[in-house]
């Protein structure tokens, strides 16, 4: 395992970073793949699966994009080449699988967006 970490970890530090942003983008539409077989699949729906945390956002759903936007931010913080591309492939990889999801399949399939930004707007007119 040490080998393949540290093979790993050298191929990270090795990528430029318009390289490490496509590794982002294909890991995002990965992402998104299973996304949408758990939401259309097993008929999972993130505001009620995630509802758990509500009571500690105080409501307001916490998207992976923003995560990921966070994360890009601080991958500039990041001099190291492996731990910046690092944080960059993540950050890209749930930023663009986020926005994917809602602003192109949900909207597409089911004609709205369903981003919501507290709990509760997805319960629809009866409750």
């Amino acid at each position: 395992m040490g080998t393949w970490f540290s093979a790993c970890w050298q191929w990270l530090g090795e990528l430029s970073g318009w390289r490490a942003f496509w590794v982002g983008m294909l890991l995002a539409v990965a992402y998104e793949a299973v996304t949408l077989i758990c939401r259309f699949g097993l008929g999972w729906e993130a505001a009620q699966k995630t509802r758990f945390v509500s009571h500690l956002t105080f409501g307001l759903r916490i998207h992976h994009g923003y995560i990921g936007a966070l994360l890009l931010i601080l991958a500039f913080l990041n001099h190291d080449p492996p731990w910046r591309n690092l944080i960059w492939i993540v950050g890209w990889t749930l930023l663009v699988s986020d926005l994917l999801h809602h602003f192109v399949f949900l909207w597409w399939l089911t004609g709205s967006p369903q981003f919501d930004l507290w709990y509760g707007q997805d319960k629809g007119p009866n409750g």
